[in-house]
């Protein structure tokens, strides 16, 4: 009887390991719809590359039919576009909120570190291969034509407007205008008929469409290191910040199963677009395989390794982890409109700690450019070279200089590199006009350089988890022994309240017990009450 019972004990012991078909087909479910919406967001890329390459084969195609077929792309970059001032908001609020000063003062250093480290290692990159590919060449100049003049732009005005977006005068208008200053000629009046017109400069502070994103974070970053300090005082909203955040997470999650049939869309509807897509491939090849050669250098071998030899882990599994990212950027051209999803990646995927994405991400988003450095230094140059222009080694310092501070200053939106240009272009005395060239190329260089952008903010998001780490552990050990000692003392306050409470009642029951004996004469002057406890029956 005995070993009967021992051998249904092992065979009840074993049945758990034994896996059947049905537990096979319910993990393998688990993990196609886990990675279902990474599988059909490639296919959605491939699928609106090939349907635009076959569809320009077709007689030309009417701008309406071109127009619907991009539309589904428009709405998600309008959804995308939407989260992004409640996502940057809560997000700074609630990494920040958790954190003491010290400790945001070391992460927003090492990010600051990292971020000028690898956009500098990124613009000389450019400047490299494209002084040894040498693009450019002179002939060319009669093929493309002659640009179109662009409006006149200073490297003192763009900081000046820096610095005035850094501190938005009114912060709800800073949600969807930024400042910017305008230069004007304005004639001068002459007493001479025959002279020459002589003009003045003029200046005017105006406000041009789109959201001043490094306005909200100056203010929001300040929000939310003052409202860590207030402690308890301020949990009512940071627990309003927190549920904020995870309703657009939640909104995010939604968003990214359309998001497959909106990249589709959106690269078809571009390519179908795009005039004479042959004729400049030939003519800008060169330019665009400088670019390209040098993104893929940057973000496939710069970026990894430097996040293995600060990490010691393995770059191409993180690199996984965000692919989701990187499509998604590489389909709409947007860091900021890519923000939601590469929370939604270093958060799930790889486990970093949220107040590490909430912190470093959106200032990442809005300063951290590598793709754009090396894109602005490469063009910048090639267009010397198209013009036959020498640089000398001080103007190609300067550019690579400039490509820096200017891609730190590029708003995180599509072609913010084409804007920053002139800036390069005006520092080392090169013709802004030929800009205007460029832009035939620039809807898939943007592409690359977007996606390299993200790619360097997650890499750069990792890299400051891990020298954080450890303080952030302390942190929250800290945090709570703090929080066991003020609920022992709110305990020993209670029971303390308590105890008064008790010692108040048996004293009035004592006195009324006093009161009753010396009405009925058992006592005289109450000398026995400092004898013994009064016993009121």
């Amino acid at each position: 009887m005995q070993k009967q019972v021992e051998v249904r004990m092992g065979e009840s012991h074993m049945e758990p390991i034994v896996e059947t078909p049905d537990s096979i087909c319910g993990s393998m479910c688990d993990k196609i719809m886990k990675n279902m919406v990474l599988t059909l967001t490639i296919l959605g890329v491939f699928l609106g590359s090939i349907s635009g390459m076959l569809l320009r084969h077709i007689s030309p195609l009417p701008p309406d039919v071109i127009m619907i077929i991009a539309f589904p792309g428009e709405i998600l970059m309008r959804m995308l576009k939407m989260l992004i001032l409640p996502l940057v908001v809560s997000s700074l609020v609630t990494g920040l909120a958790g954190l003491d000063a010290k400790s945001s003062g070391r992460l927003g250093t090492r990010a600051m570190v990292y971020y000028m480290s690898t956009t500098v290692i990124a613009a000389v990159l450019g400047v490299i291969l494209v002084l040894v590919i040498h693009p450019g060449n002179p002939k060319m100049r009669a093929g493309l034509g002659q640009g179109k003049k662009n409006g006149d732009v200073s490297s003192v005005d763009a900081f000046f407007d820096l610095i005035r977006n850094l501190f938005p005068e009114n912060l709800v208008q800073a949600c969807f205008q930024q400042i910017q200053t305008v230069i004007t000629k304005v004639p001068v009046p002459t007493n001479r008929t025959k002279a020459p017109p002589q003009f003045t400069v003029k200046r005017t502070l105006q406000f041009k469409s789109g959201m001043n994103v490094l306005g909200l974070i100056g203010f929001f970053v300040a929000f939310g290191v003052i409202m860590g300090k207030m402690g308890e005082r301020a949990k009512l909203m940071l627990d309003f910040f927190n549920v904020l955040n995870e309703i657009v997470m939640r909104l995010v999650g939604a968003i990214m199963w359309y998001s497959p049939f909106g990249i589709a869309c959106l690269i078809c509807g571009k390519i179908i677009s795009i005039a004479d897509l042959e004729v400049v491939a030939r003519q800008l090849g060169m330019y665009m395989v400088t670019v390209i050669v040098g993104l893929i250098i940057h973000g496939g071998i710069f970026l990894p390794l430097i996040y293995f030899v600060i990490v010691r882990e393995n770059p191409w599994t993180f690199f996984m982890g965000i692919f989701q990212a990187w499509v998604t950027a590489l389909g709409t051209a947007s860091s900021a409109g890519t923000l939601p999803v590469t929370f939604r990646c270093l958060e799930e995927n790889l486990g970093i700690d949220k107040r590490v994405t909430r912190f470093v991400l959106p200032v990442g988003a809005t300063i951290n450019m590598d793709g754009t450095a090396l894109y602005e230094a490469v063009a910048a140059i090639f267009i010397a070279q198209m013009n036959g222009i020498h640089l000398d080694w001080g103007q190609i310092v300067t550019v690579s200089m400039t490509a820096t501070l200017a891609s730190v200053g590029a708003a995180s939106i599509p072609s913010a590199g084409l804007v920053t240009m002139l800036l390069i272009l005006t520092a080392v005395g090169l013709p802004t006009q030929d800009i205007s060239l460029l832009v035939a190329v620039d809807w898939l260089l943007d592409r690359f350089r977007t996606s390299v952008n993200v790619v360097g903010d997650s890499y750069g998001a990792g890299i400051v988890y891990h020298l954080s780490k450890h303080e952030l552990d302390l942190y929250d050990q800290q945090a709570r022994m703090e929080e066991f000692e003020m609920s022992k003392t709110q305990s020993f306050i209670e029971n303390n309240t308590n105890q008064n409470v008790y010692t108040h009642r048996n004293s009035v029951l004592i006195d009324d017990c006093k009161v009753g004996m010396g009405k009925n004469g058992r006592t005289g002057g109450f000398s026995l009450v400092e004898e013994g406890p009064w016993k009121c029956e």
